[in-house]
């Protein structure tokens, strides 16, 4: 029963970090789209 706990728990860290990392991943590829559309509309 404890080592069953411990992967949960280990599995539901590994699955929120990765829920973290996609959505700066996104964060990222927004700013980097707003900044190519800011830089077009200046030319």
């Amino acid at each position: 029963m404890r080592t069953m706990l411990s992967l949960l728990t280990l599995a539901m860290a590994l699955w929120l970090t990765g829920c973290n990392t996609i959505n700066g991943m996104g964060k990222d590829i927004k700013a980097t789209g707003q900044s190519i559309e800011d830089a077009s509309k200046k030319k």
